[in-house]
């Protein structure tokens, strides 16, 4: 999966295929009709209370797909900044997934990308990254 640029629409629509699900179950459930259905489809990006339906009728988190886009494409924090109290709720960042380990090892296995390259580019810790190696290779 590319996690770089995410067309969530066929993302969508792959899982609905795969999982057969009916149509008109779909329109019920999402409460829009078959061409909406089939835009969302099409779409790069959708509303998040739609993505959220679909994530409930699909069984799947969609919302995971952006999580893994952050940990690997965010630019590293600032040294300089003051860390100003939110009353929203905050997460951490380095919080490596499973599908995030399998594509990193993956780019790895692949030549895609050497250890150098991949510790450079989405920050890992070299000692993570040689752990992940180790244990999934």
């Amino acid at each position: 999966m590319n996690f770089k640029d995410i067309h969530i629409g066929s993302i969508i629509s792959t899982l609905f295929k795969e999982q057969e699900i009916d149509m008109q179950r779909a329109e019920r459930f999402l409460n829009i009709k078959e061409a909406a259905i089939q835009q969302v489809f099409a779409s790069k990006n959708i509303d998040t209370e739609l993505l959220l339906r679909f994530s409930k009728l699909l069984e799947y988190d969609f919302f995971r797909i952006y999580s893994q886009h952050l940990v690997l494409y965010a630019p590293p924090a600032s040294q300089n900044y003051k860390v100003a109290s939110s009353k929203a709720p905050q997460f951490k960042k380095n919080v490596y997934t499973k599908e995030i380990i399998e594509f990193i090892v993956g780019l790895i296995q692949t030549k895609q990308k050497t250890a150098s390259q991949i510790i450079e580019e989405y920050r890992i810790p070299r000692t993570t990254l040689y752990k992940w190696l180790k244990k999934y290779q």
